[in-house]
């Protein structure tokens, strides 16, 4: 589904509670809700705290079937091969616990790989003195088949797992997972792939991409609040399954529902309202253009790639990457770094919102003194925005080069 043209000119910002002097351009690192889902919220926990015991002790369940229902339409999932996480990086976490790992056993990933997945495979690898593998994939690059073949030279005999991103965090790639999992199985190698950034900017299926683990957080591109993801065990009755927390669900002898919900569902009292307003966050993102979510994720596709174009034009440099490999988020090379910067962030996106009220991410990548700029596209975004950054930015780079 094509986007019009026209439709790239239109906010719908009135619908978030997004800072109005604020160009956010950074949707990928935390999302933000619509002012919908917001009001849904508070609505449930409104209602939490009017009877904690009939919320939490009687009706959580069959709320939390209902939330789960409409998110396995949504990802294509068996309904009971998930359970809800807060975070991918739990989700990621939770597996990595539960692999039987033995020395020399060898863990793979790429060198996109988001940085908190990282330090979980090296810390599971090392208390079971097995080791991680990183394959080198380049970027910029011309085609998938670079991401194929970089995996494929990796892999051996003492490969367990394959932890690889649906969408990269850095880089903004929309990586094969189908191509990949198939590839992989082939060998004897499991795959969980982290979708932190798939659902809700990606229409995809869970089942056609048929992995043994998939994880993805919600409060992203799927606009739920902070805090709620999903993970998927495929083949969930033949495969234990473990939360991080051991609670009630470890001993519990019913039958009516299957395991990994008895035991993931209910590990101690957190607030469950994130994961609850997951069919008002569906509603919310497909109610804002004719044609619904689908049309939507074509707009901010659309957006994404032309503000890359716009980027790209400034800085003189080619498109880093087939444009088939691009969704909602698009990063673009920078010239190098100078001085190593003394807080958390890169002097240029402390100058870009500090100047310019422009919130967008400058990371090291593959490693300092190497940068990328990377821009989300989300229905509160507008083309004006971009061609604002496109403008500010050589100016910006030209005062950084004068230091």
């Amino acid at each position: 589904m094509a986007a019009e043209p026209s439709v790239l000119h239109q906010s719908f910002a009135d619908r978030f509670a997004l800072d109005p002097s604020v160009d956010y351009l950074n949707h990928g690192s935390f999302g933000a809700c619509p002012k919908s889902v917001l009001a849904a919220q508070q609505a449930l926990r409104d209602e939490l705290e009017r009877g904690p015991t009939r919320f939490l002790g009687r009706e959580l369940e069959p709320r939390l079937d209902a939330a789960r229902a409409a998110l396995a339409r949504l990802v294509d999932a068996p309904v009971e091969e998930l359970v809800f996480v807060p975070n991918a990086t739990t989700g990621v976490n939770i597996v990595l616990a539960n692999l039987q790992l033995s020395p020399g056993d060898e863990l793979l990933m790429t060198d996109h790989t988001y940085n908190a997945c990282k330090n979980a495979l090296s810390h599971f690898a090392e208390r079971s003195r097995a080791s991680v593998v990183v394959a080198r994939v380049p970027f910029p690059l011309t085609s998938e088949d670079e991401v194929v073949h970089a995996l494929e030279a990796c892999v051996s005999a003492r490969t367990k797992l394959l932890l690889i991103d649906h969408v990269t965090s850095p880089t903004g790639l929309v990586l094969p997972v189908e191509r990949i999992v198939k590839v992989m199985q082939a060998r004897g190698v499991r795959v969980l792939v982290d979708g932190a950034h798939a659902p809700g900017q990606l229409a995809f299926s869970v089942r056609a991409i048929g992995a043994d683990y998939y994880t993805g957080n919600l409060h992203k591109w799927l606009c739920t609040p902070k805090g709620s993801a999903f993970l998927h065990v495929a083949r969930a009755g033949e495969q234990a399954m473990r939360p991080l927390v051991i609670s009630h669900g470890a001993k519990v002898p019913r039958t009516d529902r299957p395991r990994l919900w008895l035991e993931h569902d209910w590990v101690g009292t957190v607030d469950p309202t994130p994961f609850l307003c997951i069919p008002h966050a569906i509603e919310a993102l497909s109610s804002i253009l004719p044609g619904g979510l689908p049309a939507l994720q074509a707009r901010n596709r659309a957006l994404a790639l032309r503000a890359r174009e716009l980027l790209c034009d400034v800085l003189s440099i080619p498109e880093p990457s087939p444009r088939s490999m691009i969704g909602a988020l698009a990063a673009v090379p920078l010239p190098d770094a100078g001085v190593p910067p003394a807080t958390f962030y890169d002097p240029l996106q402390t100058r870009l919102y500090d100047e310019h009220h422009i919130e967008a991410i400058v990371s090291y990548f593959p490693q300092y003194p190497r940068r990328l700029l990377r821009v989300c596209a989300q229905a509160y975004n507008s083309l004006a925005q971009y061609e604002r950054l496109a403008e500010v930015l050589p100016t910006e780079l030209a005062r950084a080069a004068e230091r």
